[in-house]
């Protein structure tokens, strides 16, 4: 938040309610980020000052609206592992990494090593995915909803009757991306308060459908 503090690991375990162990595998996961992020553009530069917030909780909060008995996200566009790695950690969901770019997975591939996430790669465009069953599909600073929902259509429709629920942190902007995403799909979402923007909004897709897609 604007002219607050850094967040501290210790504030961040307790808004996230983690046990001190998670807490030290957010701790080694973090200490891998700034010493990548030296040589890697892997996050924003400027977002490393308070990376407790701006990263791990902006993630972390995403724990809190995943179904009962979730065992198996997908995370789009993961990049340095936002928000899918952080889940793993902390809900010990199977979680599939989808990265395109090849610093990027390797920088994931060995955060998955160092943190015991349990957590597999798939270095791939996301157009280019075959879609399997999942119980979450999550991105984050990845693009417009609109596409968002192109993205998660293919994992949406492998169980029409019983889809994955999307979920999808999303800036000031929310409003008018909902807007945009109106013009194409009829959606079935909920909005939820971020911990760490108060402009910001959770978008919570239990269900979409298009012209032509069906979830």
């Amino acid at each position: 938040m604007s002219g607050a503090p850094p967040l501290t690991p210790e504030a961040c375990a307790k808004a996230l309610n983690v046990s001190r162990e998670t807490l030290g595998r957010l701790e080694t996961y973090v200490d891998l980020l700034k010493r990548w992020q030296r040589r890697r553009n892997l996050v924003g530069r400027g977002t490393l000052a308070d990376v407790w917030r701006r990263h791990i909780l902006d993630s972390g909060q995403l724990a809190a609206h995943l179904p009962a008995g979730t065992r198996r996200i997908v995370d789009l566009g993961s990049g340095a592992g936002l928000p899918g790695l952080v889940l793993a950690i902390l809900t010990g969901a199977e979680t599939a990494l989808v990265e395109s770019d090849a610093a990027k997975a390797a920088f994931l591939a060995e955060a998955v090593r160092v943190t015991g996430a349990p957590c597999e790669i798939r270095r791939a465009r996301i157009e280019d995915l075959d879609p399997w069953p999942v119980d979450v599909v999550t991105a984050r600073a990845l693009a417009p909803l609109p596409r968002l929902l192109e993205y998660a259509a293919p994992f949406c429709a492998l169980t029409p009757d019983d889809p994955p629920l999307c979920i999808f942190p999303k800036g000031a902007r929310w409003r008018g991306e909902l807007t945009e995403s109106a013009a194409a799909w009829h959606i079935s979402v909920r909005c939820a308060p971020s911990a760490t923007e108060p402009a910001a909004r959770i978008l919570i897709v239990e269900r979409f459908a298009g012209t032509d897609r069906t979830a």
